[in-house]
């Protein structure tokens, strides 16, 4: 058995020992134990991967296997395999999903059920980013995406219902996109009247040779919006600020820490590597897009009084960034986009993780009805601090190693209009410390507006744990970024000389 299976193998026996557990204490320390073996694996194979390259493997992919799952007209494998990119996403998904299942603790309607869907989620997110079989890739695609309709509209709040339908209805719309595409790779991935494929390293080398560049610009088109509308890209990003506003806090994480990378990750595993000359012909069309996505989100933000609805447009900003620096096609752009993505899966799944623990004291999101927070909740409060300042990116945090080798990568182009957009996606960092201090000062200091909540308590063990160690996953980066900004920008040597 490959080792890179059992990060789908593990929360499938997860799911069982769970249908077979009716206490909530048993329920819970079986997501405690499973996710924290799950941070172990995606340590273990980062140290195993980073071993293994110094001692001389230069293949694209380590750790590969394939197993045939159909052999007829569609020749389907389920097919593995990981780069630098892909355990820097791999670490990013375990540690997330360990901290958001402390952060469930709070669940008390359903348990099993909701950890049963949440299992089903992070099933979907690992499949993903292991997957070197596009079919595979898009399967696990959508079996992470539909478990989202179910946890926001049973376990959220305010109107669930409506948010749960509309962020199932544009990401199906985006998956329709998606699949098109998928199927105009996979018919012309091989000379006529041979087999086909959907192996991703055998469709790079034939893509070029077999699809005319007409048929390139469609489908590229094709699977950058369908992968892009998870991504929240202009202006396919409205289901994200409701969808957000509505998750229980643990989807809310998973959903902005790591289900938007899947957009991101696919945007340029798919898209971008599969049609390079597309890219480089229609990238210009979709800055414009991410471009706007980045300063329409925080502009966006300085306005919202909700502190979900403040974080989900941050997300926008933050994401449009990626997909923003990934369309540079440079190493130094490409490595800052995937660098944020770390960034911005961690920082965001903190202020989820930590605005759900303020709601269910408080039992409000209005920073206008809350005050002196910090005398109240100093934990609670300073943890918040240091994500508003990972967020508008602080040196010595993860968001200032990140956007600052976007920003420099972008500037590398000599022409106007890239340097234009890197100009206006800057303004970005100073609308974010509007923001962020217009929520520290309102929310934390000043006086109490509610007599009630000097009766609050701070955050209880589980609440620090997930807070904490997210914490230190960002100061980890910050401090030391060369580790995992070489194994990143490694994998991408060989990909930009495709552009």
């Amino acid at each position: 058995m490959n080792i890179l299976s059992l990060f789908v193998i593990i929360p499938v026996v997860m799911m069982v020992l769970l249908f077979l557990e009716n206490s909530k204490k048993a329920i819970r320390a079986t997501m405690a134990t499973g996710s924290s073996l799950m941070v172990i694996l995606a340590f273990y194979i980062a140290y195993s991967f980073l071993t293994q390259r110094q001692a001389g493997a230069d293949a694209a992919y380590l750790f590969t296997a394939s197993q045939v799952w159909y052999q007829g007209f569609l020749n389907i494998n389920y097919s593995v395999g990981i780069d630098g990119i892909s355990v820097a996403m791999l670490l990013l998904s375990s540690i997330v999903v360990m901290t958001g299942s402390f952060a469930s603790f709070a669940i008390e309607d359903q348990t099993k059920e909701y950890y049963l869907w949440f299992l089903m989620l992070s099933i979907g997110v690992f499949g993903f980013f292991i997957s070197i079989n596009l079919f595979t890739m898009v399967l696990f695609y959508e079996v992470a995406l539909i478990p989202m309709y179910l946890l926001i509209g049973h376990w959220g709040t305010g109107p669930k219902e409506y948010a749960a339908m509309k962020l199932t209805l544009m990401l199906m719309g985006g998956s329709a996109f998606l699949m098109v595409g998928v199927f105009g790779i996979y018919f012309h991935s091989a000379a006529p009247g041979q087999p086909y494929t959907f192996e991703v390293q055998e469709i790079a080398k034939n893509l070029s040779l077999y699809m005319p560049i007409n048929m390139q610009h469609v489908f590229f088109a094709l699977t950058f919006i369908g992968f892009g509308v998870l991504g929240a890209m202009f202006p396919f990003h409205t289901w994200s600020p409701d969808g957000h506003a509505s998750a229980p806090t643990a989807v809310s994480m998973l959903h902005a820490g790591v289900l938007m990378k899947l957009g991101g990750y696919g945007c340029f595993r798919v898209a971008m590597c599969l049609m390079p000359q597309a890219s480089d012909d229609l990238a210009w069309v979709f800055i414009i897009l991410t471009g706007t996505s980045v300063f329409y989100g925080a502009y966006s933000a300085c306005v919202q009084n909700d502190l979900k609805y403040i974080n989900a447009y941050s997300s926008v900003s933050h994401c449009g960034m990626v997909l923003f620096a990934l369309l540079m096609m440079n190493k130094t752009a490409m490595t800052g986009a995937f660098l944020q993505m770390l960034s911005h899966g961690l920082m965001t799944a903190l202020f989820f993780c930590l605005i759900g623990s303020i709601y269910g004291r408080t039992h409000t999101r209005d920073i206008r009805l809350m005050g002196g927070m910090m005398k109240i909740m100093p934990v609670l409060g300073v943890c918040y601090v240091i994500a508003g300042l990972a967020s508008l990116g602080l040196p010595g945090l993860s968001g200032f190693v990140a956007e600052m080798n976007i920003f420099v990568g972008s500037f590398e182009h000599p022409d106007m209009f890239h340097r234009v957009f890197t100009i206006l996606a800057c303004t970005s960092i100073v609308i974010t410390a509007v923001y962020i201090l217009r929520v520290v000062g309102k929310m934390l200091f000043g006086p109490v507006q509610d007599p009630h909540h000097l009766t609050l308590t701070d955050a209880v063990w589980w609440e620090k744990v997930a807070a904490f160690g997210l914490i230190i996953s960002i100061a980890i980066i910050g401090l030391y970024p060369l580790w995992i900004s070489n194994m990143i920008g490694n994998s991408l040597d060989a990909i930009v000389k495709l552009f």
